[in-house]
């Protein structure tokens, strides 16, 4: 049976702002407190959904979340009408209320953790949203992101949903953001690669065979580390994952203090092939040989040295916040932002790249800046489902994807959204009755039924 990898891309929410929330995210912060416009982020979002799906890739489309988030502030001691909670908010505590206005769910990489069928003990597509315990605004999203994969993906005998693991910094989990699977093939066995920030409780992991390295648990000094090793372990258990087709890594505390706050700014992988940076990780060497042996021995590495793009190249570009495609026709497609080509090192490394015998054969950039300026690329905005032609014919038709959706989707976005937002705007009882009837709309668009737990008042 065929196997595809699909890419579900966020659609971004009506309240996209510049709060510069993240800490640790270094396009965040700088950013924070300058205009956004949701409707051209929106667009742009949408603009390379559809221009992988005219190149016969299947995409699709994940619902933005309910924001501003009144049922949180509720939780935190807001009272009265929804315009007094946001009146409330805004005045004794700017920084809560700007946090439970984030569209930071657009960012789907952060969703969950996909693990398909040919590597699960049940033989079905598994997933596990998210708890993003180190970030507050990212930690309220687990439950409706919840909600929304399993409308996308209902049926029970393709599909498993499991809740989001506990909500303590022990088990912080990002997502597919430090989750890579490597496979020779979609629907053969694969190779799931968990990458980590640290270890909660001083946990062990297998290394290979002659390790030329000693093994060694560091710890970032100037930015968390966001996803601990015990949290990837976790996720491996609840998907029924194979011992023997699982490789942990722990990323390099050093460019986490540079600002690499997930694996996905600084490594990217597709079926038998890692894209990264030569700092990547922890011990990368010993990191090499274990995916190597996992592999069978057939695997690619490109390892991009810092001489030619260092880690501060790979922060301001987010080269490595790609999309590694297989296309249709055989070539591997890199997507990356326009930043890419405006750095020079990064630019002329990538020709070179593409012009010389590596596995990468083309390059497409976007212009995702209103992502960007929020520190979300390309690899960000998706997440990425590997399904066989029964799952696919299986889940939610209506999120996939086509000219119909896209024309749809555009005419959504012009009528509901915004082409401007500050901080004083998150206040505005308005922005949530136009956020209100835009999701409600979006609901019927996607046919996804009520995901959203409205608290009106």
């Amino acid at each position: 049976m065929k196997a595809f990898e699909a890419n579900f891309d966020g659609l971004v929410g009506p309240t996209h702002n510049y709060s510069g929330l993240s800490f640790g995210n270094v396009a965040s912060q700088s950013n924070g407190a300058h205009a956004s416009n949701p409707k051209l982020a929106a667009l742009q979002g949408l603009q390379k959904m559809k221009a992988l799906h005219d190149m016969g890739m299947v995409q699709g489309v994940l619902a933005p979340q309910e924001r501003p988030d009144l049922f949180t502030l509720r939780r935190l001691g807001f009272t009265g009408s929804d315009a007094d909670v946001l009146a409330q908010a805004a005045k004794e505590a700017p920084r809560i209320l700007a946090a439970c206005c984030s569209a930071s769910s657009m960012w789907t990489a952060n969703a969950a953790t996909v693990s398909p069928s040919a590597d699960t003990s049940d033989g079905k597509v598994h997933f596990t949203p998210a708890n993003l315990t180190n970030k507050f605004h990212r930690s309220i999203e687990h439950e409706t992101t919840g909600r929304i994969l399993q409308a996308t993906f209902a049926d029970q005998n393709y599909f498993a949903h499991h809740p989001a693991l506990p909500g303590v910094e022990h088990f912080g989990d990002e997502g597919a953001a430090n989750h890579t699977r490597f496979c020779h093939g979609y629907g053969e066995q694969g190779v799931e690669f968990f990458v980590f920030g640290r270890s909660a409780f001083g946990s062990r992991y297998p290394e290979p065979k002659n390790c030329p390295e000693p093994k060694i648990c560091l710890e970032p000094k100037k930015y968390p580390a966001r996803h601990t090793l015990e949290a990837s372990q976790a996720v491996a258990r609840l998907h029924g994952l194979s011992d023997r087709h699982v490789v942990y890594a722990q990323q390099h505390p050093d460019v986490i203090d540079a600002g690499v706050f997930h694996n996905d700014v600084i490594a990217v992988g597709n079926r038998d092939t890692l894209f990264c940076h030569e700092q990547a990780f922890l011990n990368q060497a010993a990191v090499k040989q274990q995916l190597t042996e996992a592999m069978g021995g057939h695997f690619n590495i490109i390892e991009v040295p810092a001489n030619h793009v260092s880690v501060e190249d790979a922060v301001q570009s987010y080269l490595f916040n790609s999309q590694l495609l297989s296309l249709p026709n055989g070539r591997t497609l890199l997507v990356i932002p326009e930043e890419c080509k405006s750095n020079e090192r990064v630019w002329s490394y990538l020709s070179e790249l593409v012009n010389g015998s590596s596995p990468i054969d083309e390059l497409k950039v976007f212009d995702l800046k209103q992502s960007m300026s929020n520190g979300g690329g390309p690899a960000c905005l998706r997440l990425r489902v590997a399904m066989n032609e029964a799952e696919l014919a299986a889940f939610n038709p209506a999120t996939r994807m086509s000219d119909k959706l896209f024309t749809t989707l555009n005419d959504w976005v012009e009528r509901h959204y915004r082409d401007r937002i500050v901080d004083a705007d998150l206040a505005d009882p308005q922005l949530l009755i136009e956020s209100r009837t835009a999701l409600d709309e979006l609901t019927q668009i996607l046919q996804l039924g009520s995901v959203y737990p409205f608290q009106r008042v």
